[in-house]
């Protein structure tokens, strides 16, 4: 009986909640444009201010890793992000990224950078956020994981005001950031204008990557699935 308990408690823990699958174009970092399998997981434990996918926070349908990875391969396209909501939530969203890794995609994770990277296989890219002061959710970044970021990560700032701006340079100045990885500073869409943005970045000649959310361009930025 205990055993039979076990095994049915493993293969619990081996399901993960799923909001969506979906074959597209990476639409930011500097992998933007490229085809892009993602699989957006389901649960967030951060409420932006200016979430655009709240319709990943409960909504989802339990999947085991292996039925994931089957689903994935359908679209025989070798670049896979996983993102959510806050894929991080799930701890089995580990494994999942290993197991692609071992079937020789190339794995990325978006993260909103208030849950521990250290596990993360590191042949994984990570996209992680630096919250700003405009999303009311700074006080949960965790900064530890900068300890953990590789040249092959990537750290965004989703800037939406002069004060977010500001704030950003000055942890980018503070924790070197420019030494560690690549640094992306985007817009609030639809609350800054890109060209604002653009003219600080200049101005005070940053070393940073300028980008647009380029799949809130292509499609209607509320579209899902793309």
């Amino acid at each position: 009986m205990l055993s039979l308990r076990y095994t049915f408690e493993s293969e619990r823990k081996r399901l993960l909640k799923v909001n969506e699958i979906y074959y597209s174009i990476q639409g930011e970092s500097s992998k933007a444009g490229l085809p892009c399998v993602f699989v957006r997981l389901t649960y967030c434990n951060l409420r932006c201010s200016y979430c655009d996918t709240e319709y990943a926070f409960y909504e989802g349908e339990e999947k085991t890793i292996e039925e994931i990875i089957a689903e994935v391969k359908k679209f025989n396209c070798n670049l896979i992000e996983i993102t959510g909501g806050e894929p991080l939530v799930q701890s089995e969203s580990i494994e999942l990224m290993t197991k692609l890794c071992d079937e020789g995609f190339e794995v990325m994770i978006e993260t909103g950078g208030s849950l521990p990277i250290k596990d993360i296989d590191k042949r994984v890219m990570i996209i992680m956020d630096l919250k700003c002061p405009s999303s009311k959710m700074m006080k949960k970044n965790l900064y530890q994981n900068i300890d953990y970021i590789k040249k092959i990560d990537e750290i965004k700032f989703v800037i939406g005001s002069r004060k977010d701006y500001d704030w950003s340079k000055e942890i980018v100045d503070t924790y070197r950031l420019n030494d560690k990885c690549s640094v992306l500073f985007s817009v609030v869409f639809g609350q800054l204008e890109p060209v604002q943005l653009i003219n600080w970045i200049l101005e005070d000649r940053l070393k940073v990557r300028f980008q647009l959310q380029i799949h809130k361009i292509i499609w209607h930025p509320e579209t899902k699935g793309v």
